[in-house]
């Protein structure tokens, strides 16, 4: 399955449609160049396909593209971190 996710900046956040259904990463952006990851979506039908983590990844990528000083409210976004700051 191909994902392709898609940057909606005046929506704060990217989005992937598959199959009709779409599933988001959602973000606000903070003062003095932060960001929140606040909340990830993907419909029931659509889990288990490693979506979540597509659009997880492209978000964080941006973001450290951006220079963004990056935190998560999003319990999804705050797991993922963790396991990539592991030693």
């Amino acid at each position: 399955m191909t994902v392709s996710v898609l940057h909606q900046p005046d929506k704060q956040r990217f989005v992937t449609e598959l199959y009709g259904q779409e599933s988001v990463l959602e973000y606000r952006l903070l003062p003095h160049q932060g960001i929140d990851f606040t909340h990830t979506f993907v419909p029931v039908a659509l889990r288990g396909h490693g979506i979540a983590e597509k659009l997880v990844r492209t978000g964080l990528d941006w973001a450290r593209q951006q220079g963004f000083e990056i935190t998560s409210s999003c319990w999804y976004v705050s797991r993922f971190l963790k396991r990539r700051n592991r030693p």
